[in-house]
């Protein structure tokens, strides 16, 4: 039996280790991708932690991936083997009424590499409705950035191009500058807007500014975030978006918008937050989901990539190998920037 090596958890909370396991074999639509490179994401973290209940044990985690096609089933036609692609993290089956409807990122068969299957913290990963699903990926687009197009820019993306629907002017405030904030810093600087970044990190403060953030608040040194955000803006900002998944960083964000303003929420919650519904009703906002975003959409979010309008590889603060991926995944809550895992590296510890 030929194996591979893998991040593997038996029990939530408890530290993954490394173990050899069987390389999947493609499913009749699917492949197998030899993964080159693999984001670390928050979700991944959730998952660990029991947040999931998709998730069955054992499992292995990892959803943000760019690899080569190993192996490809007999009912592929438009992928072959040796292609360079990767995956939005929600993997659509093609044929539901949600992806005829041109909605695939939520598509009632969904797969997702990571969720409910195994992910790409290993040297391989299968990947389900290959031809709904692969994105093809030039070979000088770098491998740290290819791998986050598949959930944190995607789905930053989409909430604020197709659900928010920014405008070049508009005040665009977020709350949260991890991976998921700090690229939704970086599109709206792309689309034109202007931006206030919130944290309680001076130092993902300045990374936010360095990235197109015009003004930047310290959540904990504030004595009122929502009204500094309101007194920068002249009224509220015509978009919010909540990247962390905490009660009172979405209520500060509803609470900053101006009448007729959008929310957008893509940071996950443990459990649902209280909402201040009167705040929506009283100023006719409107509150938007974004749940990543299918692959026949992703063509103008490379365009911004390639033309170097977006460069997603400034968000990689450090690259590990795939046995330095427990621990790292142990420390995640506490460590800033974005990881992306390379398995063919050696470890660092």
């Amino acid at each position: 039996m030929v194996t591979m090596r893998a991040v593997v958890y038996d029990h939530f909370r408890q530290l993954p280790e490394i173990r050899e396991l069987p390389i999947p074999t493609p499913s009749p639509a699917g492949v197998v991708l030899q993964v080159e490179a693999t984001g670390l994401c928050r979700s991944d973290w959730h998952a660990w932690q029991g947040h999931d209940d998709g998730i069955r044990l054992a499992h292995v985690p990892g959803h943000e991936l760019v690899g080569h096609i190993t192996a490809v089933g007999r009912d592929v036609h438009r992928f072959d083997v040796g292609e360079r692609v990767t995956v939005p993290f929600v993997c659509a089956c093609g044929h539901c009424p949600e992806c005829e409807a041109g909605a695939g990122q939520v598509c009632r068969n969904q797969t997702q590499p990571g969720f409910t299957h195994h992910g790409s913290f290993a040297d391989f990963v299968a990947i389900h409705h290959a031809d709904v699903n692969l994105i093809p990926v030039p070979d000088e687009l770098d491998a740290g950035a290819a791998a986050l197009l598949g959930c944190r820019f995607a789905t930053s993306y989409r909430g604020l191009a197709h659900r928010a629907k920014l405008q070049n002017g508009e005040w665009l405030v977020v709350f949260g500058c991890g991976g998921v904030g700090l690229s939704a810093v970086m599109i709206g600087a792309a689309i034109g807007a202007r931006i206030i970044a919130v944290d309680i990190n001076d130092t993902a403060l300045a990374t936010a500014r360095t990235l197109g953030a015009q003004y930047t608040i310290n959540a904990q040194q504030s004595d009122d975030t929502v009204a500094r955000i309101r007194a920068l803006t002249e009224d509220g900002a015509h978009v919010t978006v909540d990247a962390l998944g905490r009660e009172d960083t979405v209520n500060d964000a509803i609470r900053s918008l101006r009448p007729t303003g959008r929310h957008v929420q893509i940071g996950l919650f443990a459990e649902d937050p209280r909402v201040p519904f009167s705040a929506v009703v009283a100023g006719e906002l409107q509150i938007l989901g974004s749940h990543g975003m299918r692959a026949a959409d992703y063509g103008a979010l490379l365009e911004l990539v390639l033309a170097g309008k977006l460069r997603p590889d400034q968000l990689v603060a450090r690259t590990i190998s795939l046995a330095d991926t427990p621990r790292a995944m142990a420390v995640m809550p506490d460590t800033r920037g974005v990881t992306v895992i390379k398995p063919g590296l050696p470890p660092v510890s």
